[in-house]
């Protein structure tokens, strides 16, 4: 990261100095199991897994008791979306419908539709063209029973917020379970599961400075919410997730939830800063350059930027080597093609052809944001020139 401009947050941030010497810190002192709580090594492991959780239900205003932890943000979208529907089966219920939108994070799409296997009904919503599920739609789709409904606080491609308050309500209405994804909305917006209406919400470490391979999961106790368990094991987690936790990059996890609890204004002000520098810049520089569902509300430091007539995203970025940006979301990155969100959102292929993921982050400065638009339209330039030149050739 340290040779290039970083703008793809989005897809993972770096951790924060301080995230780490607690890390280290952790890693250099932690010599016992979490799980083996007969001695002191195991006590002390305990404990510093239990801060952990604490500061990870501070965050989105949970009871720790509420926290699982998993590897990972996808793994706790497939515990909450298969567990629920499963343990709902096995009890019998006759509710088998289980609604997504179209322009969800693929682990979350795939897993709604796993679940037809199992004879479940999956519902893809379509979304508006700002990205936001119609609230008629959803009505609709919850006449029939549904065990669940999955829809993320805020996309990991264009930053828009789903509209919970809204949405939230009629699920309760209907009788069944909302999870959210919250991997991009926690540490960058205010998120508080209880005022959400959220029976579960995903978390992952490395989306708000914390280290790769942890995540969480939140599962309300009351009304009390149970889930099948995806593996079998100890059940060290609640009895929902075996297996034993990496102390270390949890007290990672921990300590960036604590800094985003206490950082988050002031990293949410300095976000929107340098969007809208980052934006008038290329406004001047790229005329005809748009910000994808931009009317629609956003998070403050992700965005979608589609480029003018002629001008393919993958082609710019092939351009500019020292500007890290993505296509879309990195779950997607091995797959060259279109984003399926932006043309679930109405985009033609070529609109969708020519759209950049931008996400600066915490460490980002201002002037980097500068930089960053002036080599985006210096690209530009220079794919265009060599989109002429064989015009030139011949002509001349």
């Amino acid at each position: 990261m340290m040779d290039e401009l970083y703008f793809d947050h989005a897809a993972t941030t770096p951790c924060d100095p301080r995230v780490r010497a607690v890390m280290l810190a952790a890693l250099e002192g932690e010599d016992g199991n979490p799980h083996s709580t007969t001695h002191a090594a195991g006590r002390k492991a305990a404990q510093a897994v239990e801060q952990a959780r604490a500061e990870v239900a501070a965050l989105i205003g949970a009871d720790p008791r509420e926290i699982i932890f998993t590897s990972g943000a996808t793994e706790a979208n497939n515990l909450a979306i298969k567990g629920a529907a499963r343990h709902l089966a096995a009890l019998g219920s006759p509710r088998r419908r289980v609604i997504t939108c179209a322009t969800e994070h693929k682990c979350v799409l795939e897993s709604v539709r796993d679940l037809a296997q199992e004879g479940f009904e999956p519902v893809i919503l379509p979304v508006n063209a700002d990205g936001r599920v119609n609230p008629d739609s959803l009505r609709a789709a919850l006449e029939v029973p549904t065990a669940l409904v999955s829809l993320m606080a805020a996309n990991n491609e264009t930053g828009v917020l789903q509209d919970l308050a809204t949405l939230a309500p009629l699920v309760e209405q209907a009788g069944a379970l909302l999870h959210s994804d919250l991997a991009q909305a926690a540490g960058k917006i205010p998120v508080d599961v209880r005022r959400m209406g959220l029976a579960l919400g995903s978390l992952s470490s490395h989306k708000l400075y914390g280290p790769k391979g942890a995540g969480a999961l939140f599962v309300r106790r009351r009304p009390r919410v149970r889930l099948s368990p995806l593996f079998s094991g100890g059940g060290q987690e609640r009895g929902l997730r075996s297996g034993t936790l990496p102390g270390f990059l949890l007290a990672g996890f921990g300590a960036a939830c604590r800094i985003a609890r206490e950082e988050g204004p002031k990293d949410a002000a300095h976000l929107a800063h340098l969007r809208d520098i980052f934006l008038a810049r290329i406004r001047l520089g790229l005329p005809g350059a748009v910000v994808n569902a931009e009317a629609a509300p956003h998070l403050p430091g992700l965005f979608s930027l589609r480029l003018p007539e002629g001008l393919g995203a993958q082609d710019v970025i092939a351009a500019m080597p020292g500007l890290a940006v993505s296509l879309g979301s990195a779950c997607s990155s091995a797959e060259i093609a279109p984003s399926y969100v932006l043309e679930a959102m109405g985009l033609g292929r070529d609109e969708a052809g020519r759209s950049l993921r931008l996400s600066p982050g915490r460490f980002t400065s201002a002037a980097e944001a500068e930089r960053a638009a002036d080599m985006l339209v210096q690209a530009a330039a220079e794919v265009r020139g060599h989109a002429r030149a064989p015009e030139t050739v011949a002509g001349g």
